[in-house]
C-alpha cells in the first residue's frame, strides 16, 4: 500500500486507525452535500474503511486519508478507483475536505499526487473525475489538474459532470 506526500499532506492508505478523522469529517453535512446528500453514520463511516481496506488488498489503489503534516489531523480523502465502483470501467480520482480545510489548495494538493501515482504508477492511459453539477468547488479542482469537460453522465445514481485527461496531457500539464 502506497504513502504519497506533498508539501502540507501525507496520503496515507485509510485504515481502521482513522475512523475518528473520517468520521469527523464525513459527518459533517456540507462535505457529504454533493456525495450521499446525508452526513454519514458511524457505522457509514466504518463500511467505507472496510470496503477501502479490501480494495487496497485487490487491486493495489484504493482511497487515502490526507492528514495534515503540520497538525497530523485528518483533514480529508480522495481515491484511485474504478469508476461507479466495478473493475470493468475506467479509473477515476476523487476527494472530499473537511469543511475547515476549503479554500486553501489542500484538494489540488492532494488530487495531483493521486492522479501523478494513477499516471505513473499504474500506467495508465486516461483518468476522470465526476462532481454534481453543483460542486464548482470540486470542478475547478479538475481543471486545475488540466482535465477537459466530457459532459454530463448517470454515475453514482445521479447525473454527474464528468471531466478527464490522458497521460499526454498530464505530462503537459505537469510542467
Amino acid at each position: 500500500m502506497t504513502i504519497l506526500t506533498t508539501a502540507r499532506l501525507r496520503l496515507e492508505p485509510m485504515t481502521d486507525s482513522h475512523f475518528e478523522g473520517l468520521f469527523r469529517m464525513n459527518s459533517q453535512a456540507e462535505v457529504m452535500q454533493y456525495i450521499t446528500g446525508k452526513p454519514d453514520t458511524p457505522e457509514d463511516t466504518q463500511a467505507m474503511i472496510d470496503r477501502v481496506k479490501a480494495r487496497w488488498i485487490e487491486y493495489g489503489f484504493s482511497w487515502w486519508s490526507f492528514i495534515e503534516l503540520e497538525s497530523n489531523e485528518i483533514i480529508g480523502a480522495g481515491c484511485i478507483q474504478h469508476l461507479g465502483r466495478d473493475p470493468a470501467n475506467p479509473l477515476e480520482t476523487g476527494w472530499r475536505l473537511r469543511k475547515e480545510s476549503w479554500n486553501k489548495g489542500y484538494a489540488s494538493e492532494a488530487a495531483r499526487a493521486m492522479v501523478g501515482f494513477a499516471f505513473e504508477n499504474l500506467k495508465i492511459d486516461s483518468l476522470c473525475a465526476v462532481c454534481h453539477q453543483d460542486n464548482h468547488a470540486s470542478a475547478h479542482v479538475m481543471k486545475k489538474l488540466g482535465m477537459q469537460y466530457r459532459g454530463i453522465e448517470r454515475w453514482y445514481e445521479m447525473d454527474t459532470a464528468v471531466y478527464s485527461m490522458d497521460k499526454a496531457e498530464w505530462l503537459a500539464n505537469k510542467k
